[in-house]
């Protein structure tokens, strides 16, 4: 089966990424959320996205108002029901998305295949709630979506090789590069990015070296375009403190434990950029003052 037309639940941060990265690439895209003023914020994120690429001559004005004709928004699951696909972007909560993938499965054509952006939890459970576990592989996009070029694309031991087939030529048809992981917590990329997020909060924490040091050693040393500590922040300390509890409680690994200060900084509210405190501090316009 050919995939032509789109569902995505969830218009956030990468929700609003996924269906402009899909409108631009050609498809009608149906995007639900679960209110019009979330509905509203999420199109005009993407509306300032696409004004970006403009400005950049990344993007004619022509495009940009074709990408936008492709995007119908709704509140209502039943609006996807003529979908191809259907990519859940929603809360990073195992119980909110059997919910949604049950209604889903009740709603959707029985040929729809169903895909979940998650980048931590079992895919295999969220399957197993639905009819349609051969037609259901995990699709994990990077954060900002219509600029990272990577894409996981997560097997199950349920998928069917025909589903895969399909998902993987729709994530390459977007322009993305393609990796394919089993459906272990953290797949390929946070299965080793969270140690060594975590290991660089431990090296701050027993004072091996500075924050700027740290972040200096592996930028100068290693050549990696930003440093542990500062992608920690703009990532989300809580988001990878999240993902390594997840981790953790699969592999019961110390290595996937989150280290004290970490623990700390997320109960106090500091979480990196996006609350202006994290590792380092940050003005208005999230720059490190």
């Amino acid at each position: 089966m050919e995939i032509k037309k789109v569902g995505v639940v969830g218009c956030g941060l990468m929700g609003s990424g996924i269906v402009e990265t899909a409108a631009k690439a050609g498809f009608p895209v149906v995007v639900r959320e679960v209110s019009d003023e979330l509905l509203k914020k999420g199109r005009s994120r993407i509306e300032v996205s696409l004004s970006r690429a403009v400005e950049k001559q990344k993007a004619t004005p022509q495009d940009k108002e074709a990408a936008l004709g492709r995007i119908t928004g709704t509140t209502r699951l039943a609006d996807l029901a003529d979908c191809d696909l259907v990519i859940e972007a929603v809360i990073e909560n195992m119980e909110e998305k059997k919910k949604l993938f049950k209604e889903l499965d009740a709603t959707a054509k029985p040929s729809a295949l169903f895909a979940s952006n998650t980048s931590s939890l079992p895919i295999t459970d969220m399957a197993a709630v639905t009819k349609r576990a051969p037609n259901f592989v995990g699709l994990h996009f990077f954060n900002p979506v219509p600029v990272m070029k990577l894409v996981e694309v997560v097997k199950t031991v349920m998928t069917s090789e025909e589903a895969f087939r399909n998902v993987k030529a729709f994530a390459e048809k977007l322009g993305k590069t393609v990796v394919v992981a089993k459906d272990t917590p953290g797949f390929v990329v946070n299965l080793l990015l969270v140690p060594y997020l975590l290991d660089a909060v431990r090296a701050y924490e027993n004072g091996v070296a500075s924050r700027e040091d740290i972040d200096n050693g592996m930028v100068l040393g290693c050549g990696h375009p930003m440093g542990p500590l500062t992608l920690l922040d703009f990532v989300g300390i809580d988001t990878t403190y999240y993902i390594a509890e997840i981790m953790f409680d699969e592999f019961k690994d110390d290595h996937y434990a989150a280290p004290p200060l970490m623990r700390r900084l997320v109960a106090a509210g500091f979480w990196g950029r996006k609350t202006g405190r994290g590792i380092y501090e940050y003005d208005e316009k999230g720059n490190k003052k």
